[in-house]
């Protein structure tokens, strides 16, 4: 009989985290049956990953995962997950789950936590810290991707995390890229392509890569903005500001990366808050250098080589400059690409962020082996 998974999402918008539930619950095939709530209902932009022959349910009339956390109101979100086997929250906006678990009990509980927003980017609300300490002892584990975040949780939170790096199929990003799958790309000769992946929301701080774009001496650089959210006329409207519009393309969201994330040269990443990027592990596996901010477990991520380029968030001089470098020169591109590409493939690959999850998963329903054959 298939594992009844409930998963509350903070959002359910195809990002790092939502790509990696997705690629579980792909893994996971037969052994499991998932319903999914989004704290906003309306971004369900990940379901379209999700296999079509894993049976998923995206329930209108289920309780909200958002509102005042009233006893009524958790008591009535503990009472639908009691339907469940195993139950799978996600980041702050999914947490009232954690703390209807915590008051009225329920099914095993596993809590992921895999970065923050912009309103706590550069400092932890301490209600909300006081809020993740108590629910969190009615987590069976609380998991995070980096050691920064399991360094906040043992300090911050008072609980003890399981870190399991996030990873991806590294070999399906070493083949070429396909013509025409950027959409607005026609890459025309010596043309260098600045590309980033990401949710078009303000702690990704995308204008930031706008003005260190206008502010390289390359000419010949365009720069590709793959996502969607609430950001984008933002972003559009910085590069109108500086006079770059017609070099900036945004395609909106690209599904299947290893398809397209090739025609880029240099891959970008600017935040201002990150943990473990998967789109950083993506274009690494595709061979490309990055230059990035350093936040998070980012400068750890990176290969050797490709260390001084990720350079302090507020210093946007020096990030146009590693841009300019890169745009420079194609060896160094080559190069730091190789490093990046072997570092990716000895370290971040999935198969063992896939048996970590299942055997996690496994023990908190007391069953270590009901998702191991699938994975």
């Amino acid at each position: 009989m298939a594992i009844r998974i409930l998963h509350g999402h903070s959002t359910f918008s195809l990002g790092g985290k939502e790509a990696r539930s997705v690629r579980l619950m792909n893994a996971f095939g037969a052994a499991a049956e998932h319903t999914i709530l989004s704290g906003m209902p309306d971004r369900l932009g990940a379901r379209a990953a999700i296999d079509r022959a894993i049976k998923a349910d995206f329930p209108a009339d289920a309780p909200s995962l958002t509102g005042r956390p009233t006893p009524a109101r958790l008591w009535r979100l503990a009472r639908y997950m009691r339907r469940f086997d195993l139950v799978l929250t996600y980041n702050w906006g999914a947490f009232d789950a954690v703390m209807a678990r915590r008051l009225f009990g329920g099914p095993p509980l596993v809590h992921h936590e895999d970065g923050f927003n912009e309103d706590e980017a550069e400092q932890l609300d301490r209600r909300r810290n006081f809020y993740r300490r108590i629910g969190l002892g009615a987590a069976y584990r609380l998991i995070v991707p980096s050691e920064r975040l399991e360094r906040i949780a043992r300090r911050a939170w008072g609980r003890s995390a399981v870190r399991i790096p996030n990873g991806i199929p590294v070999a399906r990003f070493a083949r070429p890229p396909e013509e025409g799958t950027v959409p607005g790309l026609d890459k025309q000769p010596g043309e260098i392509v600045i590309g980033t992946v990401a949710g078009l929301r303000a702690v990704k701080n995308l204008p930031r890569l706008v003005r260190a774009f206008s502010a390289m001496t390359n000419g010949k650089a365009r720069l590709v903005i793959v996502g969607e959210g609430p950001e984008s006329e933002r972003i559009a409207a910085e590069a109108r500001a500086r006079g770059v519009a017609s070099r900036v393309l945004m395609p909106g969201f690209l599904s299947e990366p290893p398809r397209w994330i090739g025609h880029f040269d240099i891959f970008a990443l600017s935040s201002d808050s990150e943990q473990f990027p998967i789109s950083l592990i993506e274009a690494m596996a595709a061979g490309l250098p990055a230059v990035a901010t350093a936040v998070g477990d980012v400068p750890a991520i990176v290969a050797e080589d490709n260390k001084p380029l990720i350079v302090e968030a507020a210093d946007e001089a020096a990030f146009a400059a590693a841009l300019d470098s890169l745009a420079d020169q194609p060896h160094l591109r080559r190069a730091i690409g190789a490093a990046n590409r072997a570092k990716a493939a000895a370290l971040y690959d999935e198969d063992e962020m896939i048996a970590a999850y299942a055997r996690l998963y496994g023990e908190a329903i007391g069953r270590p082996e009901a998702f191991a054959a699938s994975s």
